[in-house]
This record gives C-alpha cells, structure tokens and sequence, in this order.
C-alpha cells in the first residue's frame, strides 16, 4: 500500500513537473539581417571570412538548407514576417520611400501582438521600413504614430526608413529622439532649395560615392535617396549603428530578464551605405560588405554573451535569418563586386536581392534553444512568413480566420522534432505586388512573370541579360542553380504548379486551417 502510495504520489510530482515544463514561455529573440545571402557566413560554406558566433548558433541549434524569406526586397519581408500574409496581397508593400505612412495598420494580427497577448513584453530594435504615421505621412516634428506600438509592440528604437534613404535619425516610440523644436526635421521628395548640397553637385565632398540612384541630400559625406533638412542634433554617424541597436537590445534584456520577452533584432547589415565602425573597417579582403558582415556576427555574438551572462540561453528561442538575398553594388562604390574575389554570396545559387531565384529568397535560417533544440541540420523547407503562426502555437495563442492568412505551424520543423515536416509549398516574390513570383513545391520551382521582363541576374559573377518566357521550370534537386527550363520537358509538373500558385493567389489565403474563398 505504502508504495502505491508513493508511486502515485511521484506519479502527480512528475505530471506537475512536466505541465509546468510546457507552460513555460521561452524567450524568443529574431535576429534578422538585411541583404545577407546564403553563401555569407561561414557555417553556410564561406571561406572569404568568418562568423564565429554566427556559426556557434548554428553548432548550438538546427541549421537550415531550405530556410526562406518570402520576398527578395526588404519591406515585403518585413510586412509577411510580422502579418503571416504575403506581401502581395496588401497595400503599396514595396520598398517604402522615406515619407511612407505606416503600411500595417493599427488591429492588424503581428508576431508582437500575438506575442504580447501571451504575456511577453515586447520590442523591435533596427531597421523598421514599414513605414509610420498617418496616411498623410510621418510628423516628424511631432508623434510618429501609428507605428510598432500599435501593432503589438510594447517599445521600439529604429532606423524608420532604410539607412540609403532619408533621415538619418532614431526613433524611439512614437518621436524622433534628441529632435531640437527650434531646428524641425523636413524630408520630401524635391530638392527644398537651389543651393541644396547633392550627391550631384556636391560628389567631390562625398566619402563613400554612388553609382547610381542614390545622389540627392548628403549626410555624414554620404548621399541618399531623398531630400531632409533639419533635425542636425538628432542625427547619426552610419558608423554607429551596429553599437546603438547592441547597446539598446542588451539594455531590454537585462530590463526584462525575470519575464518572458521577445525581441525583433532588426539589423541593418550589411545594407548599404556599408559603413561598418571603424574597429571593422579593413577586417576581410571584401570591402566594406564584407566588414559588415563581420560586424553582423559581433552583433550576434553580443547577444549570446548577454544570454549567457544572464543566465538566460536556456529559456530563449533565438532565430536568425534575412529578409532577402545578397546585392553586391546597390547604389554605392564600395568596393564590394571588385573585390569579391572567389566568394559566393548566394552561395550555389543564382541570383539575389530583387528576383525571385533561389538566390533572392534563400538565406541563412537557424534555430537555437539550448536544450530543447538538438543540433544538427535540416532540409525541411522553413520560412519567416511561418514565425507568426509558429510562435502563436508556442505560446498557445489562437489565431483568428482574419489573421496570419499564409503562415503555417511549423513549429515542430522549427524545434528539430522528429517526424516535424515544414511547409509543403511557398510562394517567393521579388517586390511589392506587381506580378513576379515563384512557387516552390518539393524539388520543384516555377517562375512566373506577368510582365515581359528581362532576365537580370548574377551567374558566377558575370551579369547576364536576356528575355525569359512568362513560365520557367526547375529541378531543384539537379539544378539548383536554375539554369535549364525543364517546362517543356515536364509539361504535366508544369501545368500542376501553374495552377497551384493561381490557386493561392486568388483564393487570398493559404493557412491550411482557413476556409477558401471560394468554398
């Protein structure tokens, strides 16, 4: 009797033990790069450089050779990341322009308001490029909302736009911070006066010179997309930015240590202008793309120290990844195509930021939980669009019919379970919503083309242009690289995912627990 009772009781200390175990809310920090492609980092075959601390995240956790963004430009990455819903399917989400009101509006589901209604508290830190402010466009002398904190973020710090359009400022909740009332910020599309300087009339100023597109209003000898003036005590030094998104995330951290929390770490790197601290300037033999990239790793190495000092890498889920694939000279000479050398940044992959090769959409992806997620890599097919329902069934939170429209559980894909499969098919955009997408399902790839457009992407370093059929089919498994239309070859396969990906589009939902538009 006496062990029966015993067992029993060991029985009820275990069965509370384990529901405390899954009760449990793990921290969970997205480190997202900007630009990085599959082929940047060294525990994804780069030989260039190293990333220590990026490669330690993934000897710690799961590594991902199918790991995706769903677009191949920075704002529709950013936009599916936190709605869980293509970019294709809202408003004006190509790259935002710097006086771009806020695209995701204020009630709309986000991994931050689904987060925080499972009680973490919550913030983004970097790059925003989601825009703010009304539909008459950011006040930027006054309150810059809507913004992160009306979908889901407790607090922010960012860089409100991208860091080669204007203004070079912070922003911390809703204001600019450190703006002086009597020295008010302009930004506007047209140049504010004759003597203005540019990156046009002024280029023999510059530090770092453009090559194309971005040569209007100068800042600290860089020329920008866009005109500002104004706002002089608010502004930054580009050298600075790494530091300040560091020191601010250490700083959340440590405020938030003894309560679930999750941050959205949204790097600007190794984006242009490329201007990485000076400790990093010289660091590889790739220029400044790649001391910015070296940078990026000492950001993340930052962050698992932090972890590690408080005690914290055990209940805390972190992912790292990139909103899309690499660019090499996007706007600026900064050495970063002549000094490539023999470095693949889309590693065996063709193309990169802007198309939707494998190389725009296909990016370094790694999960890391000590002691939950066993290490090791994966070829489950994973994307950013996924977090929100992912991290919803994490945290037991429902997701409504209207919310999160394309992003599936996979949850189980993202922990390394065994059995866990990863979503069966995606779809990849280049920009915006004009008509350019790809669907991928198991070994195969279409590419679709709306518009009469010509091929434009890197093979092997060398630029090649040339007129591309509406439909392209590939092989994945024998050509990863997608260099041979196999459509006619495989017209049945063709047909099939044409069909799919019309599918997907027009029914305006892809999350398998909702119900079709058109049932």
């Amino acid at each position: 009797m006496l062990r029966l009772t015993l067992t029993l009781l060991l029985t009820v200390l275990l069965s509370l033990v384990n529901s405390k175990a899954l009760a449990e809310k793990p921290n969970i920090i997205v480190i997202m790069a900007d630009d990085l492609g599959y082929g940047d980092v060294s525990c994804y075959g780069a030989t260039a450089l190293k990333t220590p601390h990026i490669d330690r995240l993934a000897a710690e956790g799961l590594r991902f050779t199918s790991g995706y963004c769903s677009a191949s430009t920075c704002t529709p990455t950013r936009y599916s990341f936190l709605t869980g819903t293509y970019a294709f399917r809202g408003e004006r989400t190509g790259i935002a322009p710097p006086n771009a009101p806020a695209i995701i509006k204020p009630g709309t589901e986000t991994v931050g308001s689904i987060l925080k209604r499972a009680g973490y508290t919550t913030t983004v830190i970097g790059k925003w490029h989601l825009g703010l402010g009304s539909e008459a466009g950011p006040d930027w002398n006054g309150q810059l909302k809507p913004g992160p904190l009306e979908i889901g973020f407790d607090t922010c710090f960012l860089l409100p736009t991208t860091n080669d359009r204007v203004p070079q400022v912070y922003v911390k909740d809703h204001r600019v911070l450190n703006l002086d009332p009597a020295d008010p910020l302009w930004v506007g599309s047209k140049k504010p006066s004759p003597n203005h300087p540019t990156g046009l009339t002024h280029r023999e100023t510059l530090k770092m010179d453009w090559s194309h597109g971005h040569n209007s209003t100068i800042h600290n000898g860089i020329s920008r997309i866009g005109f500002y003036t104004g706002g002089h005590a608010a502004r930054f030094r580009d050298e600075d930015l790494a530091d300040k998104w560091v020191e601010k995330s250490v700083e959340f951290i440590e405020q938030n240590k003894d309560r679930p929390f999750f941050l959205f770490f949204a790097s600007h790197d190794i984006h242009v202008p490329r201007m990485p601290h000076e400790r990093f300037q010289g660091k590889t033999r790739l220029g400044f793309r790649g001391d910015s990239i070296v940078q990026l790793d000492w950001c993340v190495g930052e962050l698992i120290k932090t972890l590690d000092r408080l005690k914290l890498a055990e209940n805390t889920l972190v992912v790292f990844c990139s909103d899309n694939g690499p660019v090499l000279d996007d706007g600026y000479q900064d050495g970063a195509i002549e000094k490539i050398g023999s470095h693949r940044a889309a590693g065996p992959y063709t193309g990169g930021k802007y198309s939707v090769y494998e190389g725009g959409t296909r990016t370094p992806f790694i999960t890391r939980w000590k002691g939950r997620i066993e290490p090791g890599v994966s070829d489950q097919m994973v994307c950013t669009i996924d977090l929100a329902a992912s991290l919803a069934a994490l945290t037991d939170q429902k997701l409504s019919q209207e919310s999160c429209l394309d992003s599936f559980n996979i949850l189980g894909a993202l922990l390394g379970d065994v059995g866990s499969k990863g979503r069966p098919d995606l779809v990849q955009q280049n920009n915006g919503n004009n008509g350019t997408y790809a669907l991928r399902v198991g070994k195969w790839k279409l590419q679709r083309y709306d518009k009469k457009i010509a091929r434009n992407v890197v093979v092997e370093q060398q630029l090649e242009n040339s007129s591309v059929p509406q439909f392209q089919l590939f092989n994945l498994d024998d050509d990863p690289a997608e260099k041979t239309d196999v459509a006619a070859e495989h017209p049945a396969v063709t047909t099939r995912l044409k069909h799919r990906l019309a599918e997907i589009i027009r029914q305006g939902q892809s999350r398998p627990e909702l119900k079709s538009v058109d049932q």
